[in-house]
Formats: structure tokens, sequence, C-alpha cells
């Protein structure tokens, strides 16, 4: 009958722990990227189920964190692209509009001249 020894045995449990605990954070990982949601080490550890302080602990899971955290603050929310596109939505509007009144003030003008000519005519008559 073989002995059984406890450390071995200890060291294989933690072992499979791990690698069920990185595999439930690579997974929620995923789904956060899926879902376009932010990613930090609460919402990670939220979505996984695990406590924060496994994600601190365990460098390989701390470093994948860190850097898609890095790369989701260099990519514009989704309230920045919205509020891009209406300054560029202004910034045609507010082009129209110039247009518009540059074409006004010249329509303004032609009808004064024509009313100045309009006025010389009656005072001929009279």
């Amino acid at each position: 009958m073989p002995k059984f020894n406890l450390q071995t045995h200890l060291k294989q449990v933690h072992k499979e722990r791990r690698t069920a605990t990185t595999k439930k954070v690579d997974e929620a990982i995923q789904r956060l990227v899926r879902a376009n949601e932010n990613i930090n080490f609460n919402s990670v550890a939220s979505e996984a189920g695990v406590a924060k302080a496994t994600l601190y602990n365990n460098l390989v899971l701390r470093e994948r964190i860190d850097s898609l955290r890095q790369q989701q603050v260099n990519v514009p929310t989704k309230k920045q692209i919205q509020r891009k596109m209406n300054d560029n939505n202004k910034d045609a509007l507010i082009d129209s509009l110039k247009r518009k009144i540059k074409r006004l003030e010249q329509e303004n003008k032609d009808l004064r001249v024509q009313l100045k000519v309009a006025y010389a005519d009656i005072y001929k008559k009279i």
C-alpha cells in the first residue's frame, strides 16, 4: 500500500485551485471585454468571484489587469466620442449658419438697393 504524503497532496490541491482561479479570472476578463466594460481590479474581482487580494498577489494576473486598464485609458469612452461628434456637428452647424447669414445679408443689401430705386421712381413721379 503506497504511503499518503500530505505535503504532496497539499501542493497538488493548491496548484489545482490556482489553475481554477486563473481560469475564472481569464473568463471574467473576456466577458468584460465583450461587454465593453471597464477593466480594473474591482470589476474583475466581482465578475470572477475572487478577492481583490488574490488579483494583487498573483503577479501574472496583476500585470495583465494593469496592462488592460492602461489600454482602456488610451481608448476614448462613449461620452468622449459622443462629445466629439457633437463638437463636429456644432462646427458644421456653425459653418452652415455663417453661410446663411452671408446670403441673407446680401439679399438684404440687394433689397435696400431696389427700395432706393423704387423711392427714386416714386419721387420722380411726384
